[in-house]
């Protein structure tokens, strides 16, 4: 959860978006870095459905800025990594994601889609409430139509598992939350069951090496 960019703007006398600005740096940093350490899948809270409520200018600002990063295909591709994306489907009519954005998602995740090296996933117009009241939904509806008349049974946890957004991430290892915040926002609620949470005063823009190794520190088994 990349928090922060606003407040470590402020401290150094800069707009809002000087700090997410350099918010998307720190990204681009952190994925060379979690690289070279070997992990596996790497989560991102882009920006949620809550995000669309602050001032217009900011916005626009951000989801430029997400235009760039995944436009970024060129070093994902040295790096063998492979771009997903999680949010509110785009043809649904309560998605927000601009036509621009959702451009360059589809062909990021195109470009890297032979990677086979770490998964990154951008969580964009993503609300993880949101995401397991669609679930439920839709797996109501097919525990209906495989009863094929009869009365469905109750909804079973793999059942809803199924009908996530990505249903193929594999559950949080740890959850990582920066600027000093103690909470985990509505992020991958049903993923992260049982995770490991890793709280770090550290400013997103000023999260790096040290601060990554910590939190991997986290998942790793505990010597008897």
């Amino acid at each position: 959860i990349m928090d922060g960019n606003g407040r470590w703007a402020k401290r150094r006398g800069l707009p809002r978006t000087a700090g997410h600005t350099e918010g998307e740096e720190a990204l681009a940093r952190l994925v060379r870095v979690a690289v070279r350490r070997n992990v596996g899948w790497l989560t991102v809270f882009g920006f949620s459905t809550e995000n669309w409520t602050r001032p217009r200018a900011e916005v626009r600002h951000i989801v430029g800025l997400h235009k760039k990063l995944f436009g970024r295909v060129a070093e994902l591709n040295e790096l063998n990594v492979k771009v997903q994306w999680m949010g509110r489907p785009f043809d649904t009519p309560e998605a927000r994601t601009p036509k621009f954005v959702q451009r360059a998602i589809r062909k990021a995740i195109a470009d890297t889609a032979n990677n086979t090296g770490m998964v990154l996933t951008v969580a964009f117009d993503y609300g993880s409430r949101a995401e397991i009241a669609r679930a439920a939904k839709h797996a109501r509806r097919a525990s209906i139509a495989s009863a094929s008349g009869a009365v469905a049974g109750a909804i079973t946890p793999h059942q809803l598992g199924a009908h996530l957004y990505d249903p193929n991430l594999p559950p949080v290892d740890v959850l990582v939350r920066t600027s000093g915040e103690t909470r985990i926002s509505n992020f991958m609620l049903w993923q992260s069951a049982g995770a490991r949470v890793y709280f770090t005063d550290c400013s997103w823009p000023d999260f790096g090496a040290a601060e990554i190794d910590e939190a991997i520190a986290l998942a790793r088994p505990r010597s008897a």
